[in-house]
């Protein structure tokens, strides 16, 4: 039966908008679906069948057992900073998005956890439990708007993950929509070592293809007693990576420990949040410390005689809270600030050991003199996750193939030296390929089964987070014709 307002002749659009409750929570025209051919990760794009709007788990379970019954590709999608792909729509799936899900469900101080429905935004929860001393670890350069689903999703991790760890970390429990549409809950309150496998750890990051979060309990956390920031600028990026390993090596474990070299430094002086760094240092460091009020200071004295020891230009405490949020706000812009000194962009996200810090950076300097493309550094260099951000004008023939194989030339870089291809921004279509670097087809077929488990059909977010065993040339050829067709 058609649905009132609906103006197509295609009966799974009405058949989804019954679920959805009509019209109003449903996208089917193309003029509104561009909106929703990409997330972060822009350089593939592709329509989706329509975007629907679910109000809550029920109506979730409904789209997908739907969509399964019909046998109808589909994905789910949070607020779309995804930086890998992982939301592209590339079997003109239906999106299933979940931002109308957006409630603070309830706060326990006592247990020290909350539970949020999956639109619900990452830096809401911290604001919503400072008043009462409490806050939320994880902290994606994007949280002001990126949500704690997506998050799940990703895995993602933020500047203070050297201390406090990664999404993962703080997750307590899950709800989840299965591909079939069943409804199971995961983990059992907070219980730590519980028995049997980590069913909760296995969802966690793995982009959105095992199943469809719709309820997270996380844990949160007290306030720090003290927290104070350094900033330190370097003439070489050699001093500035060494004196990063230096800090850990002295015992010290930062809250964050994060980098930014000369390309980078200009993006951000250039955007929203200059701080008046100088225009021809090459490296600054920003390092926070937190904890007991007591021991912080000479916490504080020490990372300055580390820099000090490693030919620091300048090095300073903050003199105070504004300052500090300057500080961290100029940081914080640095992937969106380069468009402030390039047309386009690509970010790049791979982990690699600290110690070997000075030789990759080195290398990725070579992968831009060889490309003839600048690429900015900005890094979480405590606990060595890079992200090489490559700068180049799509506008240009052949410059977005070229940005595409200087930032697989970083990957590589760091897999060479024992890393791995992505430490917060997920794989999804971007890194595909990529997934080689790190492991072998047999590796990759085992981790293809565990997903055939869960969604046997292959309707759930298809083509991501795995290349085709034995395809790599193949798939990239597709991947290079696809893209050189928009």
């Amino acid at each position: 039966m058609a649905v009132k307002g609906i103006k197509t002749k295609d009966k799974h659009i009405h058949g989804l908008a019954k679920l959805v409750g009509g019209q109003r929570a449903i996208l089917y025209h193309k003029e509104d679906l561009v909106a929703y051919d990409c997330d972060g990760f822009t350089i593939h794009k592709h329509l989706p069948r329509a975007v629907v709007f679910p109000k809550n788990t029920e109506e979730v379970a409904k789209c997908v057992k739907y969509c399964a019954t019909h046998n109808l590709p589909f994905l789910a999608r949070g607020a779309g900073t995804g930086l890998s792909g992982g939301a592209v729509p590339l079997h003109n799936e239906v999106i299933i998005s979940l931002v109308r899900m957006k409630n603070l469900i309830s706060v326990d101080l006592e247990n020290r956890r909350a539970v949020v429905e999956p639109g619900f935004v990452n830096l809401k929860l911290t604001n919503s439990i400072a008043d009462r001393g409490y806050y939320y670890a994880p902290d994606p350069s994007s949280q002001y708007c990126c949500t704690i689903g997506g998050n799940v999703a990703e895995n993602a991790g933020g500047a203070h993950c050297l201390k406090y760890g990664v999404t993962t970390n703080h997750i307590l429990g899950l709800e989840v929509v299965l591909p079939d549409g069943e409804i199971i809950e995961l983990g059992q309150n907070g219980i730590p070592d519980a028995p049997g496998y980590d069913l909760l750890g296995l969802m966690t990051g793995s982009e959105g293809t095992l199943g469809i979060v719709t309820k997270i309990t996380v844990r949160i956390l007290k306030n720090p007693e003290a927290k104070k920031t350094v900033l330190a600028y370097f003439d070489n990026v050699t001093d500035g990576s060494q004196a990063v390993s230096d800090i850990i090596s002295a015992g010290i474990v930062p809250a964050a420990l994060e980098m930014m070299d000369k390309t980078a430094i200009e993006g951000v002086e250039a955007a929203a949040f200059p701080v008046g760094h100088p225009k021809d240092i090459a490296a600054v460091l920003l390092i926070e410390v937190d904890g007991i009020a007591v021991g912080i200071d000479e916490q504080i004295t020490q990372i300055l005689d580390v820099c000090t020891a490693r030919n620091v230009r300048e090095v300073r405490a903050a003199k105070n809270e504004e300052e500090r949020a300057r500080w961290w706000a100029n940081r914080k812009t640095g992937f969106g600030a380069m468009g402030a000194i390039s047309p386009d962009y690509l970010v790049q996200d791979g982990v690699i050991p600290r110690s070997r810090l000075p030789e990759v950076l080195e290398r990725i300097e070579q992968i831009s003199e060889e490309t003839g493309l600048r690429i900015a550094n900005i890094f979480h260099a405590g606990d060595g996750n890079l992200h090489p951000l490559v700068l180049f004008d799509a506008r240009i023939p052949g410059q977005t193939e070229k940005a595409i194989e200087a930032g697989s030339a970083c990957l590589q870089a760091c897999a060479d030296v024992g890393g791995t291809i992505t430490g917060e921004h997920g794989v999804g279509i971007e890194k595909r390929e990529e997934m080689r670097f790190v492991f072998k087809d047999e590796e990759i077929i085992a981790q293809t089964n565990i997903r055939e488990v869960f969604n046997p059909g292959n309707l759930l977010n298809a083509g991501k987070l795995f290349p085709t065993p034995g395809r790599c040339g193949e798939v990239k050829k597709e991947m290079k014709e696809a893209l050189l067709a928009q």
